[in-house]
C-alpha cells in the first residue's frame, strides 16, 4: 500500500495517509491565546487537515489530547463535547504534558479513517 504525505517538511508532515487511515497532529498557530481559543484553533485546523486527507470529524478513530495544565480539562471538554458530532466520539486519552513550545496549551494527536 502506498503512503501519502501532506504538507511535508524536513521535520514532519501535516498528515500521513496509509491503508485508509490518516494520522495527524495539531497545535495552535497563535500561541498568544488562552486554552479555549487555542482549542478552537486546533479543532478548526484539524477539520481542514482531515478534509484535505479525505476524512472528517465523524471518522475519528483515536485522539490523544495533551494539555499543558490538566486542571483545564473541564474547559477543553466543554469545547470538545460541542465539536464532536453525537454518536461519533473516538477512543480518547488526555494527559498533562510538557510542551515543545511553552506557548502551546493543547496538542492533539489524531488517527482517523479516510472516506
Amino acid at each position: 500500500m502506498p503512503i501519502k504525505r501532506l504538507g511535508t517538511t524536513v521535520r514532519w508532515s501535516d498528515a500521513v495517509i496509509h491503508n485508509g487511515t490518516v494520522y495527524c497532529v495539531e497545535v495552535a498557530e497563535n500561541t498568544d491565546s488562552d486554552l479555549p481559543q487555542q482549542t478552537q484553533q486546533v479543532l478548526t485546523q484539524l477539520e481542514s487537515t482531515l478534509k484535505n486527507a479525505g476524512s472528517d470529524k465523524t471518522r475519528l478513530l483515536s485522539v490523544t489530547i495533551f494539555l499543558k495544565d490538566i486542571k483545564q480539562i473541564g474547559e477543553f471538554n466543554a469545547i470538545w463535547d460541542r465539536w464532536v458530532p453525537t454518536g461519533t466520539a473516538p477512543s480518547r486519552a488526555c494527559v498533562q504534558a510538557v510542551m515543545a513550545d511553552p506557548g502551546y496549551l493543547v496538542e492533539l494527536q489524531v488517527t482517523a479513517a479516510t472516506d
